[in-house]
């Protein structure tokens, strides 16, 4: 088996970067039927991504095996609102998760989940959150396995 590292992503991995998100967009739209299939839909929320993460101790994290990218993970520092508590209102947040299709079940998420953690604790936080799909079940199984509970349902009505 290859060995992964992980490192912080740099402009040249745009590309390399907007696949994944192209390619975790195309299973998402088999889940929900509300995601973009075409690449400028995976272009834009790199673009989107970028602006988010900006300025808000915000960076893209990658798994590495062989000199090819198989992980992705956006992680930034979040402010709840004014009701919660000062201990956790700043959090840290995994925005986005995404393994190749081809190296999941590998642990590559464990450790990008492991690198989110290290960063929310160097930033001296004490909580960390990430979101899922409801019907990404390996997704959300993966999570809930590392520690995460449910906290917050959003729930959706199309009209």
């Amino acid at each position: 088996m290859a060995e992964i590292g992980l490192r912080t992503a740099i402009l040249a991995d745009r590309s390399a970067i907007i696949e994944l998100i192209h390619k975790l967009n195309v299973f998402e739209a088999d889940l929900t039927h509300d995601r973009s299939r075409d690449y400028e839909g995976a272009e834009a929320y790199y673009d989107e991504l970028l602006r988010r993460l900006s300025g808000r101790e915000g960076r893209i994290v990658l798994a590495e095996a062989d000199g090819r990218i198989v992980g992705a993970m956006g992680f930034c520092v979040d402010r709840d609102a004014a009701y919660i508590t000062d201990d956790v209102r700043l959090h840290g947040t995994v925005t986005d998760l995404i393994v190749h299709e081809d190296w999941r079940g590998r642990g590559i998420g464990q450790m990008l989940l492991n690198e989110a953690e290290r960063l929310t604790r160097k930033a001296g936080l004490q909580r960390l959150m990430i979101g899922v799909l409801v019907a990404n079940e390996r997704a959300a199984r993966t999570y809930r396995d590392f520690g995460f509970e449910p906290y917050v349902s959003v729930l959706i009505k199309d009209l």
